[in-house]
């Protein structure tokens, strides 16, 4: 069975946005441990999983990079531009985007779906919205968070209630990110 991985930015304090989706407290100065790091992660993966909201920047951002990747790894940006992608909305019908695919049926169904079809992993990204969804569903095998040396006090938290974890890692990078990757007790 293929493995749903989470991949998310969160705040000291547990915050993966500002009260209004703010994205300014993040630290964008990946080092290179860091940018090897996401590559090792994401190479067993082969579909990546979004919500609406993030795909309408996601999406897009990585596109634009193919043309001028402005000092990224090139095998990262073609990574995400070359990976099926499949945006869970409940208002968009399909999508312009290259390897993209858009479902609007149950969230739990479908993930179920994909982790019985053959494949490589599958990385989704959190929106807070999207992500919070799927935590709570209990459809996340592994979650890989990396928290930034900074509280914001306020935001959008995608955990809403207790939920069990157990430490399968973590690392410090020298840009001050802390990665831990847990999956669930239960």
């Amino acid at each position: 069975m293929r493995k749903l991985k989470l991949q998310m930015q969160l705040s000291l304090d547990g915050y993966a946005a500002g009260p209004n989706g703010e994205l300014d407290w993040m630290t964008w100065n990946f080092d290179d441990q860091l940018k090897e790091h996401l590559n090792e992660l994401t190479d067993p993966v082969d579909t990546i999983l979004l919500g609406r909201k993030l795909a309408e920047g996601f999406i897009p951002t990585w596109e634009a990079r193919k043309s001028e990747p402005a000092g990224e790894d090139r095998a990262f940006v073609d990574k995400m531009n070359d990976t099926h992608k499949i945006v869970f909305s409940r208002t968009l019908k399909n999508a312009d985007w290259k390897n993209t695919i858009v479902t609007n049926g149950n969230l739990a169904d479908e993930i179920n779906l994909l982790k019985k079809n053959k494949g490589g992993d599958m990385i989704m990204y959190g929106g807070n919205d999207f992500a919070a969804n799927v935590i709570n569903e209990n459809l996340v095998d592994e979650y890989n968070l990396y928290i930034h040396p900074v509280a914001i006090g306020n935001g959008l938290a995608p955990f809403s209630g207790k939920k069990d974890l157990e430490l399968l890692q973590s690392k410090v990078f020298p840009c001050g990110i802390v990665w831990v990757q847990y999956k669930s007790k239960s």
